[in-house]
C-alpha cells in the first residue's frame, strides 16, 4: 500500500512538472550576432572609429609637443644656458602639460563612451522591441540571450531560436 501511494505521488509530481514545463515556451537569441548584423550598428561603429581616430590624433600631437619641450628643456638645463628660476618655471610648465594630457585622455575616453551609448541605445531599443514582438507572435514565455557563455547551459529541442524572425522583423 505504501509503495502504491509513493508511485501515485511520483506520477502526479511528474505529470504536474510536465504540464508546467509545457506551458512555458522558451526561446533563445544571440543578441551579439543580431546587433552585428544590423547595418545601423556598422554605421555607428564607423562613426565611433572616426571619433576615436580624431582623439588619438590630438593625443599624439599633445604627447609629441610634450616630448619635444622636455628634450629641449633637458638640453638647456644640462648646458646650463638657463637660470634655476627658468628651470623651475619650465618644470612647472611640464607638470601642467602632463596634467592636461592626462585630463584630455580621461575626457576623450568618457566622450567616446557617451557617444557609443548615444549611438547604440536606439539600435538596441529597436532590437528589443522586435524580440518582444516575435516572442509574442511565437507564444514564448521567455527569451534567453545566448551571447555570453554560461548563460544557457542547455538548449533543448523545445527551445526556439528566433534570430531569423527578429532579423526579418527589423528588415535585415
Amino acid at each position: 500500500m505504501k509503495q502504491v501511494k509513493t508511485l501515485v505521488l511520483a506520477t502526479v509530481l511528474f505529470i504536474g512538472t510536465q504540464l508546467t514545463t509545457a506551458q512555458a515556451k522558451v526561446g533563445h537569441i544571440n543578441v551579439q550576432e543580431l546587433m552585428m548584423a544590423n547595418p545601423a550598428m556598422k554605421t555607428a561603429e564607423t562613426q565611433l572609429k572616426k571619433l576615436q581616430e580624431t582623439y588619438d590624433g590630438e593625443y599624439k600631437k599633445m604627447v609629441q609637443e610634450y616630448q619635444t619641450k622636455l628634450e629641449q628643456y633637458q638640453k638647456d638645463a644640462e648646458a646650463k644656458t638657463v637660470t634655476d628660476a627658468v628651470n623651475e618655471t619650465r618644470s612647472q610648465e611640464m607638470q601642467d602639460m602632463g596634467a592636461r594630457i592626462q585630463k584630455f585622455q580621461e575626457t576623450s575616453y568618457k566622450a567616446l563612451q557617451d557617444k557609443q551609448l548615444e549611438l547604440q541605445k536606439p539600435i538596441m531599443d529597436k532590437a528589443l522591441a522586435a524580440i518582444q514582438k516575435v516572442a509574442g507572435a511565437k507564444g514564448l514565455s521567455y527569451v534567453l540571450d545566448a551571447t555570453s557563455p554560461g548563460t544557457i547551459l542547455y538548449v533543448g529541442a523545445g527551445s526556439v531560436d528566433i534570430i531569423a524572425d527578429v532579423k526579418k522583423e527589423l528588415g535585415y
